[in-house]
C-alpha cells in the first residue's frame, strides 16, 4: 500500500477541480518536492576539521575528562561526513579530538525497514594527581621495592633524595559496536558488544600493626559486555527477550610491597593486598506490554541474573616465621555464588481523558549462596588472632509499590497525588525489616498567561522491625548506634518553581527546594540533615542576531551526629555543613549578515565545607575547606566560503582550593605514616586553538 499524505489529497482535489472545471491549465511540476516520501534524495558531504592549539600550563586536575594536561602544543583534528542513497541506505561518521586523549569516532550504517549497525571507539583520561612522591621503586607495577636507607624508625629518618614524584590516574578506552534487524513486519532482533580498558595508576594504602604507607597500585582490567535481543510487536501487545553478559577481568591480582618501616616483630618485612578479583555477570530478561483495554495497558518485566567470583586466594601472609603458625585457609578460594531476580508489573488506566492511573509492583532479590567458613585471623602479617572470622554472605528482599493519579482539570492547572511503599527484608544485619511509606502531591498552575507555578510536597516515613546489635562481628557494635540506611527516619521535602514570560523573548525562572531529615529514635549516629536548593535563570533574545542565557544556584547542606569514644551513650558530637555557589553567564551572537558567529560562556563555582567536632572544650574545628572555579571560554566561527570556515577561541580557567587533608601533610609530616605528599589541587591553564572546517 502506498503512503497518502494531506499534502497529496489536497493535490488530487485540486487536480480533480481543475479537470472538471472544462479548462486545461499546464502547470510546471518541477520544482514541486515531496515532504512524505519514504526516502530523501541520495545526498553525500564531509567536513574536516584541523588545527592546532596551545596549553599554557602542566595541570592532571585541568586535564581530568578533557585530554589537556600536558603544556605545549596539540592537533585538532576531526570531521563528519553523511551519505544516503536513493534506495533508503544511509550512512555516517563522525571523529572528534583526535589529536588528545578524549578522542572519539562514530561510524553509522542503515537500510531503511531492514538493518542498522554501529561502531565508536572513545578514550577518556581519570587523572587524580600529579603532585605525590613515594620513595618506593617501581610505582605502578605489582611489586614495589625500597632504596637504600630502608627500613626507618620514624618518617623523621626518611633518606635525602629517595622521594620520586609520580603521576596517578588511569584511562579509559571503550570498543563498542551494535546492529539490529527487522524481520517480517513483527520481529527485530540487535546485538551489542563493548570492551572497556583501564590502564594506569591508582591511590592504596597497607598497613604493618601500627604504620601506614600510601602505594601507588597498577590499573590493568578490562570488562567486556554482550547484550543480545529479540521483540515481537502486534497491534495490541509487544513482547521482548535478551540476554546480557559481563566479564570482569583484572591482570593484576595483587600488589606486594617492601616494609618501609623497622618491623615490630621478625619477619615481617613484606605485605600484600589483593587487587579487584575477576568475576562474572549473566542474565536474562523478558519484558511485555498488553493492551486490555483501549484504556488500560499492562506492562511486565522479569530478569534472572547469576554473579560468581572465583578467584584464588593469596598467601595468607607473606611473614615467613608467622606462617607455620597459622591454621590452613577452608578453601582455595571464595567460590563466590549470588543471584539476583529484578521484576515488575505496571498498570495505566484511563478512565475519561482528564484522569490517568498508574500503578506499580517490583520487587528485587539478591540471594548470596556463597559458603560461609570459619578463617584464620592474621593481624598485618604480624600476629594470629585467638578467633577465626567468618565471610558474611548478606542477602536481601525488596518489595516496592506505587501508585499515583494525574489530573487535568481546567487548562491552566494539573495536579497529581501518589503513595510509595518500599519495604526491605535482609539478613545479618542489625534490623530484620525495614518499611518506609511516601505520600506526595504536585500542583501546576498557569496562574498568568505571563506566569506558571509548580508546587511539590512530599512525606515519608521509615520505621524498621526492631534494632538490635550484630553478634557476628567482633568487637560487638555499640548497642545505641543506629545505621543511617537503618534506622527509623521522618524525611519532609518541598520544591515549588515559577516561570515568568516577562516580554517577548525573555523568560525567567526561579526555583526552591528543601528537604529535612529526622532520625529521633538515634541516640548514636546521623541524627538530623537537612538541604536546601535555590536559584534563577533567565533566557533573553535581544533582538535576531543575540541570545543571552543567565543562571545561578546555591546549594546548602548541613547535618548532626552523635558518636561514642566508650560504646555506650554519646559523649562527642559533630556538625558537617556544605555551600556550593554557581554562577553562569552565555552569550551567543550573529554578526556580518551570518557569516560570523562570536560566543562566551563564563562560569564562577566555589564550595565552602567546615566539620566541627565537639569532644570538649579544648577541641578546635578542623580548619574550613574551600574551592573556587572560574571559567571563561570566548570563541568565534567565520564563514570564508559556502564551504569554509575558520574556528579558534580561548579557554581560560583557574581552580584554587584548600583542604586540611592535603595542605602541610609531607611525607615526614606523621612519623608513622609514609604519605604521598599530595597537594590540594590548583592551576591557572589558558588554552588557545584555531581550525579550519572545510565541507565537500
Amino acid at each position: 500500500m502506498k503512503p497518502f499524505s494531506p499534502l497529496f489529497l489536497l493535490c488530487a482535489l485540486g487536480a480533480l477541480t481543475i479537470t472538471t472545471s472544462g479548462t486545461a491549465l499546464a502547470v510546471d511540476t518541477s520544482q514541486w518536492t515531496c515532504e512524505s516520501c519514504p526516502f530523501e534524495k541520495a545526498s553525500s558531504s564531509t567536513t574536516v576539521e584541523a588545527g592546532l592549539g596551545s596549553v599554557t600550563e602542566d595541570s592532571k586536575t585541568f586535564g581530568n575528562y578533557t585530554g589537556l594536561d600536558q603544556q605545549g602544543p596539540y592537533v585538532i583534528a576531526g570531521g563528519e561526513g553523511r551519505y544516503r542513497n536513493d534506495t533508503g541506505f544511509s550512512g555516517s561518521f563522525q571523529a572528534t579530538d583526535l589529536g588528545i586523549d578524549t578522542r572519539a569516532i562514530d561510524a553509522r550504517v542503515r537500510q531503511e525497514g531492514r538493518y542498522s549497525a554501529r561502531f565508536g571507539y572513545s578514550e577518556i583520561p581519570h587523572y587524580t594527581s600529579d603532585t605525590g612522591a613515594t620513595p618506593f621503586l617501581g610505582a605502578g607495577s605489582e611489586v614495589l621495592r625500597l632504596p637504600a636507607g630502608f627500613p626507618i624508625s620514624t618518617t623523621a629518618d626518611l633518606p635525602a633524595g629517595s622521594l620520586n614524584t609520580v603521576d596517578i590516574g588511569f584511562k579509559r578506552s571503550r570498543l563498542d559496536a551494535e546492529a539490529s534487524w527487522l524481520g517480517d513486519e513483527h520481529w527485530t532482533s540487535s546485538i551489542k558488544v563493548r570492551h572497556d580498558v583501564r590502564d594506569g595508576t591508582q591511590r592504596i594504602a597497607g598497613s604493618f600493626y601500627n604504620t601506614s604507607s600510601q602505594l601507588v597500585a597498577p590499573v590493568d582490567q578490562t570488562t567486556d559486555q554482550i547484550e543480545v535481543s529479540a521483540g515481537y510487536v502486534t497491534q495490541k501487545w509487544q513482547l521482548s527477550v535478551a540476554y546480557h553478559g559481563s566479564l570482569f577481568r583484572n591482570n593484576e591480582n595483587a600488589l606486594t610491597w617492601a616494609n618501609p618501616f623497622t618491623p615490630v616483630v621478625a619477619g615481617a618485612t613484606t605485605g600484600q593486598l589483593a587487587l579487584a578479583p575477576d568475576n562474572q555477570f549473566h542474565q536474562l530478561l523478558a519484558s511485555g506490554t498488553y493492551e486490555i483495554l483501549p484504556q488500560l495497558r499492562a506492562s511486565a518485566d522479569v530478569a534472572f541474573g547469576r554473579m560468581t567470583q572465583d578467584s584464588s586466594y593469596l598467601p595468607i601472609t607473606q611473614n615467613a616465621a608467622l606462617a607455620p603458625t597459622i591454621p590452613a585457609l577452608p578453601a582455595s578460594s571464595l567460590n563466590g555464588k549470588v543471584g539476583t531476580f529484578n521484576g515488575s508489573f505496571r498498570l495505566a488506566y484511563n478512565p475519561i481523558a482528564q484522569l490517568r492511573v498508574n500503578a506499580v509492583y517490583a520487587r528485587d532479590e539478591h540471594d548470596n549462596q556463597t559458603d560461609s567458613l570459619a578463617y584464620p585471623a592474621v593481624a598485618t602479617d604480624m600476629f594470629v588472632g585467638t578467633t577465626t572470622r567468618s565471610n558474611q554472605p548478606f542477602s536481601y528482599k525488596q518489595d516496592r509499590y506505587k501508585i499515583n493519579a494525574d489530573y487535568l482539570g481546567p487548562s491552566w492547572l494539573k495536579t497529581s497525588i501518589g503513595f510509595d511503599e518500599d519495604d526491605r527484608m535482609r539478613t545479618l544485619q542489625d534490623t530484620v525489616k525495614t518499611r518506609e511509606g511516601t505520600v506526595w502531591g504536585r500542583v501546576a498552575a498557569q496562574v498568568q498567561e505571563y506566569l506558571s507555578v509548580s508546587l511539590r510536597l512530599a512525606h515519608g516515613e521509615r520505621t524498621n522491625s526492631g534494632y538490635g546489635s550484630a553478634t557476628w562481628v567482633s568487637p560487638a557494635e555499640n548497642p545505641y548506634m543506629r545505621k543511617y540506611n537503618l534506622a527509623d527516619r521522618w524525611r519532609d521535602t518541598a520544591g515549588v518553581r515559577a516561570d515568568i514570560t516577562a516580554m517577548e523573548g525573555l523568560t525567567i525562572g526561579l526555583h526552591y527546594d528543601y528537604s529535612e531529615d529526622d532520625y529521633r529514635n538515634s541516640l548514636v549516629g546521623l541524627t538530623d540533615a537537612r538541604s536546601e536548593s535555590y536559584g534563577a535563570d533567565l533566557s533573553a533574545a535581544l533582538g535576531e542576531r543575540t541570545q543571552v542565557q543567565l543562571y545561578a544556584a546555591s546549594e546548602r547542606l548541613r547535618s548532626n551526629q552523635a558518636g561514642s569514644s566508650t560504646a555506650t551513650l554519646p559523649n562527642w558530637w559533630a556538625r558537617n555543613s556544605d555551600e556550593i555557589d554557581v554562577i553562569g553567564l552565555g552569550i551567543k551572537h550573529m554578526a556580518m549578515d551570518g557569516k560570523l558567529e562570536l560566543g562566551a560562556d563564563l562560569t564562577h563555582t566555589s564550595s565552602r565545607s567546615d566539620v566541627v567536632v565537639n569532644a570538649g572544650p579544648s577541641d578546635p574545628p578542623f580548619p574550613t575547606a574551600t574551592t573556587d572555579l572560574d571559567s571563561v571560554k570566548v570563541y568565534a566561527t567565520y564563514r570564508l566560503q559556502s564551504n569554509i570556515s575558520i574556528t579558534g577561541g580561548v579557554w581560560h580557567e583557574e581552580y584554587r582550593s584548600r583542604d586540611w587533608r592535603y595542605d602541610g601533610v609531607t611525607p615526614t609530616t606523621v612519623p608513622n605514616l609514609l604519605a604521598l605528599g599530595e597537594e590540594a589541587p590548583h592551576y591557572n591553564v589558558n588554552v588557545v586553538r584555531m581550525a579550519v572546517r572545510y565541507s565537500f
